[in-house]
């Protein structure tokens, strides 16, 4: 487990394969705003995308805390979600409440260490 010394936030990469909601916009819109509050995040602006009949989503939620975005492919049963936040905010919070909610098949969870200091 990563420590905090020096972090100026949680970076959490998550690979989520299998899950609901790859084509629903809407539904992701409203899942990952769950999610960051949660977190205890304040979300500042939203934007998602559906690339139409069969097609994916992307969306990112804009936090006072940084982000949350996903990127879905249906056809490859796959998702790529990206976490970052800052402050008070809890990023694993937000993973663990994405993956109950999006209930993958099966999750990769990677922790980037992001570090304020140079040379590091």
């Amino acid at each position: 487990m990563i420590t905090n010394d020096h972090l100026p936030g949680c970076h959490l990469i998550l690979d989520h394969y299998g899950g609901r909601f790859a084509q629903d916009a809407v539904r992701l819109e409203e899942v990952l705003r769950d999610a960051a509050r949660q977190a205890g995040a304040q979300v500042i602006d939203a934007r998602f995308h559906h690339f139409g009949k069969g097609g994916g989503v992307t969306g990112v939620l804009l936090l006072a805390e940084s982000h949350i975005s996903i990127h879905t492919w249906p056809e490859l049963d796959y998702a790529a979600i990206d976490i970052f936040m800052c402050g008070a905010a809890d990023a694993r919070l937000a993973a663990d409440h994405l993956s109950k909610l999006l209930e993958p098949d099966d999750v990769k969870l990677t922790e980037v260490a992001r570090s304020a200091q140079r040379n590091q």
